[in-house]
């Protein structure tokens, strides 16, 4: 089941850009966009069969303010005409976030994408709406974080509920804990916001636990499920349908929004999850399904993370608007050979030559029970027991 869809993609897109040494290059989002189009995943030019892309418009400053201060918005202008400045109690200039000309004006048309794909759902011209460019999940309201300057993602919420949504169920399968967009809507019962990641006693931001449930008047509407390093594709798909698909259910939102960052790959240099391509294509057909399901079909859906950006980045990400356009592809479809002539020649690398990593994801489903023995199953149990009562629901087995 699916129905009409777009991506909002303009190259320019990829004018956010930290600097050939940093590990977010636009790069991944340039080999995706070209393995879509190869693989007819995208809608030619002239028209046909595909997913269509859609311009993506600059977003206005009472747009981005929105969510952001003000005055971190002049920051974020200062910096962009003055590169070599360091503002560090913004989060401007630091090692993750390095300045870069035009930084505000780049920023901005992330968030403007992601508005106009939220856009398009919430006033049914598609069902589904895609920005790979976006889920800069890590931003805050004040300062830039974790490669994240502007949170297109919340501000899309943010859009989504002052135009007449009454519930927005966000679900964040990023291996790093969506910590911008909780800390945004935490006291908002509006907003459901479910972050699937790698534990914050390992990785950044060293957030995310059971017990960051939701603020005064929005209890339980954080969920955080801190998953162990070396989960694999069986372990993170028994965590997500322990939590997400029942609370999402019981949420009953208008939209569902989704953040699709996919370095949780056992290949990502920055993380230490291990799971395929097969595996994070599983979980993108169980958010179409579940948008479908208690939604009515409205899927916003962005990028995020993603580090290991010729053997994982464009394959994962392909496959996600394949979904997104209602064809999923064969994972044993070969990558075309034009693609893998173009990342020799950029890159002098050996491209995938298939959109699988030849695995057939199973997971053993939660109702048969947990071992405490396993800190899976520990961490599984943990987020239940601390966030499903507070939503209604039994947290045993």
């Amino acid at each position: 089941m699916s129905g009409p869809a777009c991506v909002v993609f303009d190259p320019t897109l990829t004018d956010y850009d930290f600097g050939p040494d940093h590990p977010m290059s636009p790069i991944r989002v340039d080999l995706t966009v070209l393995l879509a189009r190869e693989l007819g995943v995208l809608q030619p030019a002239g028209g046909g069969p595909g997913l269509v892309t859609v311009a993506a418009p600059m977003a206005s400053d009472e747009l981005v303010a929105t969510v952001h201060d003000p005055a971190f918005m002049d920051a974020v202008r200062l910096v962009g005409k003055d590169p070599y400045r360091v503002i560090e109690e913004r989060g401007l200039g630091t090692a993750d976030n390095p300045t870069f000309e035009g930084m505000h004006e780049a920023s901005a048309h992330v968030v403007g994408a992601t508005v106009e794909a939220a856009r398009r759902v919430w006033t049914g011209e598609v069902l589904h709406a895609a920005n790979i460019s976006g889920g800069l999940h890590h931003a805050m309201p004040g300062r830039a974080s974790g490669f994240c300057v502007y949170n297109d993602v919340a501000v899309g919420i943010r859009w989504l509920l002052d135009h007449g949504a009454e519930r927005v169920a966000y679900v964040d399968v990023d291996v790093h804990h969506g910590d911008g967009v909780e800390k945004v809507f935490y006291d908002d019962p509006r907003v459901l916001t479910i972050s699937l990641h790698e534990t914050g006693q390992m990785l950044f931001p060293g957030t995310g636990f059971p017990s960051d449930t939701g603020g005064p008047g929005a209890e339980g509407s954080a969920v955080n499920v801190a998953l162990p390093p070396g989960t694999s594709d069986a372990g993170w798909l028994r965590a997500f349908h322990a939590v997400v698909p029942p609370l999402v259910r019981e949420f009953a939102p208008d939209v569902l929004v989704t953040q699709q960052g996919c370095d949780s790959h056992i290949e990502d240099p920055l993380a230490h999850l291990m799971l395929t391509v097969d595996g994070q294509r599983a979980a993108y057909l169980a958010l179409h399904d579940l948008a479908h399901e208690v939604c009515a079909g409205k899927w916003l859906v962005t990028g995020g993370g993603g580090y290991a950006v010729v053997d994982v980045v464009p394959r994962s990400w392909t496959h996600l608007l394949a979904i997104v356009g209602g064809a999923p592809l064969d994972p044993a479809t070969e990558t075309p050979e034009g693609w893998r002539e173009h990342v020799q020649t950029l890159l002098g690398r050996t491209g995938p030559f298939r959109m699988t990593d030849g695995r057939t994801p199973a997971y053993r489903d939660w109702s048969a029970g947990y071992d405490p023995s396993v800190w899976l199953d520990r961490a599984i149990h943990a987020t239940r027991e601390a966030t499903f009562p507070l939503n209604g629901l039994d947290h045993q087995p």
